[in-house]
């Protein structure tokens, strides 16, 4: 179950990789980017299809990132999460986060029983602060009505 101090576990450091990374402005991997990069973090973006992103070296692969990247956001297509997922756990990623609306019922039963923090369900614009507009009135109405994350 995700848990609040999972998530700010997760952000914490300020350094990740993001899986699904896309060069397209109005995709929600490029809007994530944006968000967490002019918020001060250091991230590592991963797409087989870029070599570079805004002036930073763009990944193939999730077993391509440097050694001591330890988390990762996986925002890509459904079809291609397993393989995202696959690879982090391969790679040593023990903290994982999918985008709800990137993970399948098989990328989970893959993550079941591994040591992991593991985060989904959820969106990162609801908890990667500053969180502004739609997404704060979201979060407004997730503690309203219960569902936001409890410690």
């Amino acid at each position: 179950m995700t848990t609040l101090s999972s998530i700010q576990s997760f952000l914490a450091p300020k350094e990740l990789a993001i899986a699904g990374v896309s060069r397209n402005p109005k995709k929600f991997g490029r809007q994530v980017y944006e968000h967490l990069k002019a918020n001060g973090y250091k991230l590592y973006p991963v797409n087989p299809n870029m070599d570079s992103l805004d002036g930073a070296e763009c990944y193939k692969s999730i077993l391509d990132l440097p050694g001591h990247v330890d988390r990762i956001f996986i925002v890509t297509p459904m079809e291609q999460t397993a393989v995202s997922v696959r690879q982090s756990l391969d790679r040593g990623i023990r903290n994982i986060w999918i985008q709800q609306r990137s993970e399948t019922a098989e990328t989970l039963e893959m993550l079941k029983d591994q040591e992991v923090n593991l985060i989904h369900n959820k969106c990162i614009f609801m908890f990667a602060e500053p969180v502004k507009g739609a997404h704060a009135f979201h979060r407004f109405l997730n503690r309203l009505f219960g569902s936001y994350p409890k410690n």
